[in-house]
């Protein structure tokens, strides 16, 4: 026993008591999939990387990478090497190229920091933008399974009033 099938319009009166010109994009959603019967629930990540560009999944990437033990303990490792070539083993033989107070090495450090600091920016934002879109998708999940609690509600007691008819 299926019911009828409501309208939008009627839904979006009847259970959110709202005119269906202003439900927001949410409720739209929850009540157009009530009335095709569709399924709302969506994996939020596969939404998100649906919409993300080439930049973003490099942004993502960086900061992953950035922000690693393994980069940092690299990292390290490579600027020791560097004052150690330029303080002691290329001083040897006169070809140091970056003799203490390392001012190349300051130079390619602060251009790095330059260009990581807004990536790394970049891919916070889009976790935002991540934790938005999932906070938007559990509503329209949450609005849907009270709406059709609701629905559930109406026909337990539509069936209640016809077993009481049917006593009588």
């Amino acid at each position: 026993m299926a019911g009828p099938r409501l309208p939008l319009h009627d839904l979006a009166l009847r259970y959110l008591r709202k005119e269906p010109h202003s439900l927001d994009t949410e409720e739209r959603n929850v009540l157009e999939s009530i009335e095709d019967r569709t399924p709302i629930s969506r994996d939020a990540v596969e939404i998100e990387e649906a919409q993300a560009s080439f930049g973003d999944r490099l942004a993502d990437n960086v900061a992953a990478v950035g922000g690693s033990w393994g980069f940092i303990i690299a990292f390290g490792a490579i600027l020791f090497g560097w004052m150690l070539l330029n303080s002691d083993v290329l001083k040897h033989w006169g070809l140091v190229f970056d003799p203490y107070p390392y001012i190349f090495l300051n130079l390619m450090l602060s251009m790095l920091a330059a260009i990581q600091a807004p990536v790394i920016m970049m891919s916070q934002n889009r976790q935002s933008d991540r934790d938005r879109i999932a906070a938007s998708h559990d509503y329209e999940v949450n609005l849907r399974a009270e709406l059709e609690i609701m629905r559930l509600h109406e026909k337990m007691d539509a069936l209640l009033e016809r077993l009481e008819k049917d006593r009588a």
